[in-house]
């Protein structure tokens, strides 16, 4: 079976969540833990868009905690694909908490997650190529390879 490549777009995804008293410390902090899961879910969400079929967290990297997010706030996870390899794929998700009071919209952090395929035996499957239509795309593609080749470096496997 030929796997025709697929846009980044194809696959891109906004989610919104809105922040409730159980998903934070006392003092109204929403902990980190809960953030972790909605990137979870985002990147989970991209990449079965892109490859069709089960894919799981292989890795998640360079999470940035850069401002606090709050009890009744809408937390906005932005997530799109980009670097695809065999089975492999790197999911950019950008997180803003949303005061829904006033309206303001405050980055809160930024994540790099690695998805891998699964076939229905359990074994790696092969995914679309990303294809590249822009400039921006080109850039992130080639970020994402040094990223890939890096993590692959640190585990010991290049």
């Amino acid at each position: 079976m030929v796997l025709q490549p697929k846009s980044p777009m194809e696959s891109q995804t906004e989610m919104t969540v809105r922040m409730f008293p159980s998903d934070a410390n006392p003092a109204g902090n929403v902990f980190g833990g809960e953030i972790l899961k909605q990137i979870d879910l985002i990147a989970g969400l991209v990449s079965q868009r892109h490859a069709r079929t089960n894919a799981v967290t292989a890795s998640i990297d360079r999470v940035n905690f850069l401002k606090p997010v709050y009890v009744g706030n809408a937390l906005i996870l932005n997530a799109r694909l980009n670097y695809v390899h065999r089975s492999s794929m790197e999911i950019e998700i950008k997180v803003e908490a949303e005061d829904l009071m006033t309206g303001t919209r405050t980055l809160t952090n930024t994540a790099y997650v690695t998805s891998v395929a699964l076939g229905p035996d359990g074994k790696t499957s092969e995914v679309p190529q990303l294809l590249i239509e822009t400039e921006e795309d080109r850039k992130r593609f080639a970020e994402g390879e040094r990223r890939m080749l890096q993590r692959l470096k640190e585990r010991g496997k290049n």
